[in-house]
């Protein structure tokens, strides 16, 4: 009788079970870092052909998964959200925009300001040229009254009310800054003087006034009517 030695059953190839695989469930490539897409799972020890993962079943994307997501991985996931800042960035933005405002009406007060102090002084200046314009007229056409006032007081004629009235127009004129000028004895200018005779003197050694025939008028610098005169001079 022959021994029949049984086969040994515990080998791989007879015990019907299959060896270990590992697979690598990571999301993130370890060696790229880039973020991995379904199925692209690699099989760290097998050969990568497990029952239902073929190969070519890791080489792609799948259809559920459009190709271009590998190259939407790198771009900013909050790019394209619109909102408005919010809580301090809110108010910092709020702070900033009123102090431009704020910024702006000052700029525009400013200008105004600038160009109100130019017209008010321009029309003090304006006012101030009417006024002595005006009491030029008023004096030119008091010229004649005046020199005949003058021509009376001269020959001893002006005496009591008429006297008094005739002072009482000088202290009116003089309000308004009305100067009579023109004396004997006056040295010549011809700035101010109209010389409407001259003699001569041996014993003169300048050119003075001997006769007013006319006194003369000015307001301010502004002579309103030469004085004229006759005048004496040298040889």
């Amino acid at each position: 009788m022959t021994e029949q030695t049984p086969q040994d059953s515990s080998g791989p190839e007879n015990s019907g079970e299959r060896s270990f695989e590992f697979h690598d469930k990571r999301r993130i490539d370890p060696e790229s870092g880039t973020p991995r897409q379904p199925g692209d799972s690699d099989g760290g020890s097998g050969d990568g052909s497990g029952p239902g993962d073929g190969g070519a079943a890791d080489s792609g994307p799948t259809g559920d998964e459009p190709a271009g997501n590998a190259a939407d991985a790198d771009t900013d996931p909050l790019e394209a959200l619109d909102f408005e800042p919010s809580g301090e960035a809110g108010e910092d933005a709020a702070v900033l925009a009123a102090k431009a405002e704020a910024a702006q009406h000052l700029d525009a007060l400013q200008r105004e300001r600038a160009s109100f102090t130019n017209y008010r002084n321009r029309a003090l200046r304006d006012q101030e040229i009417a006024r002595e314009r005006g009491v030029q007229d008023v004096l030119a056409a008091l010229l004649p009254v005046l020199d005949d006032v003058e021509r009376a007081k001269q020959h001893g004629e002006l005496n009591g009310p008429m006297a008094a009235i005739a002072e009482k127009l000088d202290q009116s004129l003089a309000k308004f800054g009305v100067e009579r000028f023109g004396q004997v004895g006056e040295e010549f200018d011809p700035q101010v003087h109209d010389a409407l005779m001259h003699n001569t003197d041996a014993e003169a050694t300048s050119t003075t006034v001997n006769l007013v025939v006319e006194p003369g008028y000015r307001i301010g610098e502004k002579v309103v009517r030469a004085a004229r005169v006759g005048v004496v001079g040298p040889e």
